[in-house]
């Protein structure tokens, strides 16, 4: 429990809650913390001993001092180290003058005592950040290191990152899939919870992507590699877990300097309490005195704090990771403790991005089945679900040899020529923008997605698409409400008044609509500004358009950023699956994780203030001060495990 590094010591923990061989990758802690315990549990024997056998005061000095030897014997080399490196007041010093202190003026017990107490506390503070580190540990094994290759028709074990794009690999029942790809053949049920933290297994079947990380639970299945190993999404996820913890939080950032300037503070209170005191107030019993500023340096010790603080954080980010909901660092989890206004992009964020052709309502001289073709025609090349909707309700084969051109216009639609007529699909806006005349159907009642179409310069038709809800979206909106989010905000680049009926349904207070993926960026960038220091605005999107503004809220969310590599990038929070409730979620998560390290510090003080009161005036002995160092900072560090075992939905 070094005082100086504690708050950066979890960063340089490997995922088992132990210092590592990085070079390796193994830990060699494991063993040592056995022989630790062994340790520790000699020298309690030996102090038992020491206390209940009568024993002549030499063999009772013996048995205290090799019990104090046993269970401090690190403690005191790493202070010598320390010194000889210019380290000179951390726990460890504190530690090792206050107990050989407590020997040299004859209390051989306390001594002995605070040192072995000292060890247990550090023994739970260890289990802690092994159970803390447990959720993270996992995410790490999701990412199988081999895989099946075909080669030649006969199937291979080889590295996973010897695979290239296009290969075919066969993921056996059983197993995790270990690169990102494509089904070629099989029918299976995978097991997703690894990456997106949802325990309903997954049908798949030949054309359905699978990414790594994902068990197969069923049947064999044979998938075509569509992503490097390095790039694929278990390995983003991993990488983003590793980086978190390096982000710290402020509250973890003050703890840090605050340990820095506190300890040679308290090491020269003690040292004017056992020198300088006896001389100006008379009192020159110097034995008393030293003891006394012995007893004030263990107490003064602020590790409670130190260790407590940024294990609250790593646990919040675990509890996050558990529920699906990566947190790419401690000052995001608590910046979410700030929002008061969300905004919310709308297709594929509150919608699930999923549209169905509801009406086709082609102008006189037309037949619908020729106005759909027309569309499809229009959209074959598009990769926007309208298009995918469009070609899925046209259900033919589409000849991609006739499309000799294609122009897809930001915001606006598709501009294509086919077989030399030049068809048009969009908006409005683009229909004007290319003077297309003679529009007539009235739109107002209408709740979908009208897309029209113009063959020529002929304004042909209509279709119209409905983009459905998601399931969790209003009951979301009513959450955030409920949690005391001021302002919901959707943008979006839908028309107006099929933007206005879908905030009324979901109960949004602001709607933005038919916005270009700048104007979003500008509108957020002026509630930035209009807001200025009066809370956090969050910014929630699904995909590469909506990267911009991602980045530039101050906590940027990405929705089913699994498959879309700029928005991940762009996040400061990634919901791994396409639930918006999760954001709910992590404002939780956040909300527990501050009020525990609030509660940590205000005990911690609290006690430590109490008890240096009552050492400085003679009233607390070693064994008060064990309990104001070690006592605390393991009720302390029991303390933010709660974040980890409670459940979700008692978190407030």
């Amino acid at each position: 429990m070094d005082i100086k590094n504690n708050a950066e010591a979890y960063d340089r923990t490997c995922v088992e809650g132990h210092s590592c061989n990085c070079s390796t990758g193994h830990c060699h802690d494991h063993e040592r913390s056995k022989k630790d315990n062994i340790m520790i549990a000699i020298a309690g024997l030996l102090f038992i001993l020491g206390l209940i056998l009568r024993l002549p005061k030499e063999i009772e000095l013996i048995l205290f001092l090799t019990s104090y030897i046993v269970a401090g014997g690190n403690v005191i080399l790493t202070a010598i180290r320390n010194i000889s490196k210019g380290k000179i007041f951390d726990e460890n010093f504190l530690m090792s003058i206050a107990t050989i202190g407590a020997f040299v003026v004859g209390e051989y017990a306390e001594g002995a005592a605070v040192m072995i107490f000292y060890r247990i506390g550090e023994y739970f503070q260890d289990l802690a950040v092994d159970r803390s580190m447990r959720s993270i540990q996992s995410l790490m094994d999701i990412r199988p290191d081999e895989a099946n290759l075909i080669v030649d028709g006969i199937v291979k074990r080889v590295a996973a990152e010897d695979v290239s794009i296009g290969d075919t690999i066969v993921i056996k029942p059983g197993e995790k899939i270990p690169l990102d790809g494509v089904v070629v053949s099989g029918i299976s049920h995978v097991d997703t919870s690894a990456l997106t933290g949802e325990f309903m297994p997954r049908a798949v079947e030949a054309g359905d992507e699978v990414l790594s990380g994902f068990v197969n639970s069923g049947g064999a299945l044979t998938v075509e590699v569509r992503e490097e190993f390095s790039k694929s999404a278990a390995s983003k996820i991993i990488e983003l877990m590793q980086n978190a913890s390096t982000k710290k939080a402020p509250t973890e950032q003050f703890i840090t300097r605050f340990a820095a300037y506190y300890t040679p503070i308290v090491v020269g209170i003690a040292f004017f309490m056992a020198t300088l005191i006896p001389i100006i107030t008379g009192d020159m019993d110097f034995s008393k005195w030293i003891y006394r500023a012995l007893v004030f340096l263990v107490i003064s010790c602020p590790c409670a704090m130190v260790v407590s603080i940024p294990l609250s954080f790593f646990a919040g980010l675990g509890s996050a990771s558990k529920k699906g909901i990566l947190i790419k660092g401690g000052n995001y989890l608590e910046a979410l403790n700030n929002v008061n206004t969300v905004v919310f992009d709308k297709t594929g964020t509150l919608t699930k991005g999923s549209f169905e052709v509801v009406n086709c309502v082609p102008a006189e001289d037309i037949t619908a089945e020729e106005l759909i073709k027309y569309a499809v025609y229009g959209e074959a090349l598009s990769n926007h679900p309208i298009a995918q909707s469009i070609r899925d309700a046209y259900g033919k084969d589409i000849d991609r040899s006739q499309i000799n051109s294609y122009e897809e216009i930001a915001g606006l639609g598709i501009k294509a020529n086919v077989a030399g007529r030049e068809i048009l699909t969009g908006n409005m806006e683009l229909m004007n923008r290319e003077g297309i005349s003679n529009i007539e159907p009235n739109i107002d009642n209408i709740e979908g997605t009208v897309v029209y179409v113009a063959v020529d310069g002929k304004y042909v038709g209509y279709i119209e698409l409905a983009d459905v809800v998601k399931e969790d979206s209003k009951y979301a909106i009513k959450k955030l409400k409920d949690m005391g989010i001021s302002e919901t905000i959707m943008l979006t680049g839908d028309n107006e008044s099929i933007a206005q009926k879908v905030g009324d349904k979901l109960g949004i207070d602001k709607v933005y609509a038919s916005l270009l993926p700048n104007e979003k960026l500008e509108k957020l960038e002026a509630m930035e500004t209009e807001l200025q220091d009066n809370g956090i605005i969050a910014f929630i999107g699904d995909g590469i358009n909506d990267s911009p503004a991602i980045a530039r809220a101050k906590v940027g969310v990405a929705m089913g950023g699994l498959g879309a590599d700029a928005a991940i990038e762009a996040a400061d929070v990634v919901l791994m699956t396409d639930q918006v409730s999760k954001l709910t979620d992590a404002i939780e998560v956040a909300r527990k994780t501050r009020r525990i390290v609030m509660q940590n510090i205000i005990f911690a003080i609290g006690v430590k203030v109490f008890v240096l009161i009552l050492g400085a005036l003679g009233f607390a002995t070693m064994w008060q001060a064990v309990f104001a160092d070690v006592g605390v900072t393991v009720i302390a560090v029991l303390n933010s495990m709660r974040i980890l075992i409670e459940p979700s939905n008692k978190i407030n």
